[in-house]
């Protein structure tokens, strides 16, 4: 079910961004005069295709991994003296311009409606209240402590804690202080709290904000009892079945979840004895954990989930804003992913961030699975995500894609002549070579997350 879940939701993602894109060139071609001869949805050999009444093409293709626009342009094939005035190398620079942002400027729109209907449908929210701070972490020497609610973030009001992971986010790899503004138990009077940090989590492969300033939000207590066993994991390898309580670690006591959790990450590939109580039979299970990540983020690795419990009503916050407040937070939205992602593509280039954190076909595909399988809400953010991702992507000044044509058009505004072909030439073959390595580096970086 999970394998089916993931491909129809890479199939509907592909298929809405990649159509949307696509048909923002599309409206404005042709109300710029353009003849548009084809409307292609995927690559390769057409499964469905079809004409309309001005002759253009629509095309469903066989590889669902993008589509195009085909318009009538001289610079491709002989056009007749009839159609010339509708040829889009004959329209003006503004015109142009115009037809080559729409397909990005589309993608906004759509991530903005999306954020738009989410922010109508409304969210449940966790409390962003800590549980414990760990001795001697940065959030202990800025005085953040165990029952503290967390209402803002460097000046930013929060709601929840994926808000306050989005606040932290944006500030990874940098310098300076971040700012915790909390209420006490009981206390209705704020307070504010600075965490310093130099180069934080700078390279980090897979940073975890919250937990590097040693910060633990509170969860209920989640007894260590298996729900669920992956598949080809050293759990399975070892007999271990859902219902299994997990009592010691080595002889040690395991009180909750979490803290076998912590334990089980801190040993990476090691031989482990698990105590465990089995239809009232107590059992020693010896088992060898297997490792995930690399570096610093390497981690133990069991394979098995827990019996999850029921959160207290108090703990979950309903957020959920009218059709003018949606709108507004649908822009505010839009614009922060928009800045954020193109602030962690800045940071790459910069080394800043890790490079492992780009992301390739295989691990969209995966998101897109999991994201329609936890339901419609899930999967429209993500949706949105992504259609953002896409629209600033291919907004960069480089040749093959749409900033490259903008660049391009923008300095032919600028001189009053259009940038010479050879120029242009060398610009799509610099192109071409950094598409191709950022998508080779993605896909290895797909791989080694297997």
């Amino acid at each position: 079910m999970t394998t089916l879940y993931m491909i129809l939701g890479t199939l509907i993602a592909l298929g809405v961004l990649v159509t949307f894109h696509e048909f923002g060139h599309f409206w404005v071609a042709r109300r710029c005069g353009v003849k548009v001869l084809r409307f292609s949805v995927g690559f390769g050999r057409p499964l469905l295709r079809w004409h309309d009444r001005q002759g253009t093409e629509f095309v469903l293709a066989a590889i669902p991994l993008g589509g195009y626009v085909k318009m009538l342009d001289e610079r491709e094939a002989e056009v007749p003296a009839e159609w010339l005035d509708q040829a889009f190398n004959r329209k003006t620079v503004g015109q142009r311009i115009a037809i080559v942002a729409a397909g990005p400027i589309a993608n906004f729109l759509l991530a903005l409606l999306f954020f738009w209907v989410l922010a109508m449908l409304g969210s449940q929210q966790l409390r962003p209240l800590i549980g414990s701070v760990q001795p001697a972490s940065p959030a202990a020497e800025a005085g953040l402590a165990a029952d503290q609610e967390i209402v803002a973030v460097n000046g930013k009001r929060i709601s929840g804690w994926s808000a306050v992971n989005l606040q932290l986010v944006r500030r990874l790899g940098e310098s300076g202080t971040l700012d915790f503004s909390v209420l006490e138990k009981g206390s209705t009077v704020e307070t504010l709290h600075r965490v310093e940090v130099k180069d934080w989590l700078q390279g980090e492969e897979e940073p975890d904000p919250i937990g590097s300033l040693g910060i633990r939000p509170w969860r209920p207590a989640m007894p260590a009892v298996l729900a669920e066993i992956a598949p080809d994991s050293p759990a399975e390898a070892v007999g271990l079945s859902p219902g299994d309580r997990i009592l010691t670690l080595d002889g040690q006591a395991v009180q909750d979840w979490q803290q076998l959790v912590e334990w089980l990450r801190a040993r990476p590939e090691s031989a482990v004895t698990l105590g465990i109580e089995r239809a009232g039979q107590r059992l020693d299970v010896p088992v060898t954990l297997s490792a995930r990540g690399e570096g610093k983020a390497r981690s133990g690795y069991l394979g098995a989930g827990p019996q999850m419990v029921e959160w207290p009503p108090e703990m979950i916050r309903e957020v959920r804003f009218g059709i003018l407040d949606g709108l507004g937070e649908a822009f505010s939205r839009t614009w922060s992913m928009s800045v954020l992602t193109l602030d962690s593509l800045k940071k790459m280039l910069l080394g800043e961030l890790s490079v492992k954190n780009l992301s390739g076909p295989i691990t969209i595909a995966k998101v897109a699975g999991a994201s329609a399988q936890s339901g419609v809400g899930e999967f429209l953010n993500f949706l949105a995500y992504l259609s953002i991702s896409l629209g600033v992507l291919n907004l960069l000044p480089i040749p093959v894609l749409d900033g490259g044509h903008l660049l391009f058009y923008l300095v032919e505004w600028a001189r009053g002549r259009p940038v010479s072909e050879r120029v242009q030439a060398w610009g799509v073959q610099i192109g071409i070579s950094l598409v191709v390595g950022v998508m080779l580096l993605a896909l290895v970086n797909d791989l080694s997350r297997l």
